[in-house]
């Protein structure tokens, strides 16, 4: 097949002899070869560190610092495979990533140290990059030539963890043969070359950063620029001192960019194209406006088993059609049916979202490769021969999909079935919001309710009169949709990924720190939440039986 036929590997080998800026950071420059050198340096040190006996895999846990694409080349060099580490974990469930993935080389730095205080991890080296002992290790090395790599296609190069909201993170296995395709692939669709710059801000331990981004640059020969970590106030001087022209995106990271304060000259930047998920229709506008850069929606499975493009005359609002070879539907996750094509009003407000609403699914072959050692997660994502990506679509009549949210993030309120994502798509009109989290609290009775959480442009003020005249106002909230609570949050809480931490919001309910405003029942109007509003609701729960929902 034509995505395995090619290896990360033989893409790394291709830059030998390159000395074009390969890699930026800081300031610095290292040249495609110098690069390619690296890695094969640390790939032949890799060799004479893994046991014989030992699975080849090693865990990288960094910033998004030189070393991080280094190891990433030299494992694909090495027929070896990265487990992306999340330094955001702690204690006992950071062991666990290391361990489960069968990590015997953990490589670090300084600041992490602290993180594997007692941590206890038998069996693994650990090599900090930013010492002088690591740098004497590698130059031992430094006469490797990559030429000597026997990868193949089908060799795991990536162990990346997915969202742990329903239990331990599993780590979605990624081939070298995927991770060269879906960089052949992407520098095709977005006319990628040699010439671009790709700004990699978002973390490298997650699959957006190296797949979507580094992959791709990788394929074309495009130099890179890392960010550490993701910074608003420093993106724009990063675009202008490297040239940056592509840049990948996830979660709230866009709106973090629009709050920075506005200059005339935002628009005077080399950036073209930015690709991402969850930044909206709005969002984009306006960065397209004020930044000059379109950004591009997509969808693409974590995992692999699943992928959107957008196409020219792709309505607004949806993500796209299925990629090619790629047989979605949106199906009744109950009945196993195919749901029906959406029905929407001269206003494009969807009529008919409880029925046509429903999960994403591949009914056809797709490249998911499986989670490493388990088994239950493989099963559930391949049910009934079928691809389930755990996400909510509707389609419309000319089969274009429209994203609704995750499956835990629909909500059921008076018997109706209410996808998250629509009410925030609303809810996000909102003058004063900066950014929108809706998620489901449970009802008293059954069910759920809908709540809020609204971070505010800097100097708004929640004004509970003016918020219910502008949900009034808005033609396609349904009756069910408008929410009970809203919290007020300085800051939305995200993960490591910059993606709401709805877990946590969930979590909370309305028994958290922030000033909440409700509407109590039969009343149009938000007003404050007290203390004793809350304990008479809890005192309602108790008396439905319901309490033990707030254990989860």
């Amino acid at each position: 097949m034509e995505s395995t036929r090619r290896t990360v590997a033989e893409l790394v080998r291709e830059r030998w002899g390159d000395h074009r800026p390969g890699l930026w950071f800081e300031g610095r420059a290292l040249s495609h070869h110098e690069v390619a050198a690296g890695a094969a340096a640390r790939a032949a040190l890799l060799a004479d560190l893994l046991p014989a006996d030992a699975e080849p895999h090693l865990g990288v846990l960094l910033d998004n610092t030189p070393e991080y694409p280094l190891w990433l080349s030299a494992a694909a060099l090495a027929g070896a495979a990265v487990a992306g580490i999340n330094p955001t974990r702690r204690g006992p469930e950071l062991a666990r990533d290391i361990l489960h993935t069968e990590c015997r080389v953990l490589v670090t730095e300084r600041a992490h140290l602290p993180l594997l205080d007692g941590l206890g991890l038998p069996g693994v080296r650990v090599l900090v990059t930013d010492t002088d002992a690591y740098g004497d290790l590698v130059a031992g090395y430094a006469g490797a030539g990559p030429d000597t790599s026997t990868a193949i296609p089908d060799d795991r190069l990536l162990l990346y963890f997915t969202s742990g909201s329903t239990g331990a993170p599993k780590a979605a296995i990624c081939t070298q043969g995927r991770l060269a395709a879906a960089g052949r692939s992407l520098v095709g669709h977005f006319g990628l070359g040699p010439d671009d710059v790709h700004y990699i801000c978002m973390p490298m331990f997650h699959g957006n950063a190296v797949i979507a981004d580094w992959a791709p640059a990788l394929t074309s020969g495009a130099a890179i620029a890392l960010r550490r970590r993701f910074s608003a106030s420093g993106f724009l001087d990063d675009v202008r001192m490297y040239g940056v022209t592509y840049f990948t995106y996830v979660g709230r990271a866009v709106q973090y960019l629009l709050s920075t304060e506005e200059r005339p000259d935002d628009g005077d930047n080399p950036l073209r194209l930015g690709f991402g998920t969850e930044a909206g229709a709005v969002d984009a506008a306006a960065f397209e406006k004020r930044f000059g850069a379109r950004l591009v929606e997509g969808y693409g499975s974590s995992e692999g088993g699943a992928a959107i493009q957008r196409t020219p005359g792709t309505p607004a609002g949806a993500i796209g059609k299925a990629a090619p070879g790629d047989d979605l539907a949106v199906v009744d996750p109950e009945t196993r049916t195919e749901c029906p094509p959406a029905v929407f009003a001269a206003d494009g407000r969807l009529l008919n979202g409880d029925e046509a609403i429903g999960e994403l699914v591949n009914r056809g072959p797709n490249p998911f490769e499986g989670y490493w050692r388990n088994p239950a997660a493989d099963a559930a994502r391949r049910r009934e021969g079928w691809y389930w990506t755990g996400d909510l679509f509707y389609r419309d009549a000319d089969g274009f999909l429209y994203f609704a949210g995750r499956t835990d993030d629909r909500l059921r309120v008076d018997s109706e079935n209410l996808a998250a994502a629509m009410i925030e798509n609303i809810v996000a009109r909102y003058g004063d919001a900066a950014a929108v989290a809706v998620y489901a609290v449970p009802d008293p009775v059954a069910g759920d309710q809908v709540m809020a959480a609204l971070a505010l442009k800097r100097g708004g003020i929640f004004d509970p009169a003016a918020f219910g005249a502008f949900l009034a106002a808005q033609s396609d909230l349904g009756t069910k949709m408008a929410p009970r609570f809203v919290r007020i949050v300085e800051r939305m809480p995200v993960t490591a990924t910059n993606k709401i931490h709805r877990v946590g919001l969930r979590r909370e309910g309305f028994r958290c720190p922030d000033p909440v405003w409700w509407r109590p029942p039969g009343k149009s109007s938000y007003r404050r939440l007290t203390g004793d509003d809350v304990a008479e609701l809890m005192a309602e729960y108790r008396a439905h039986g319901r309490m033990e929902l707030f254990a989860r």
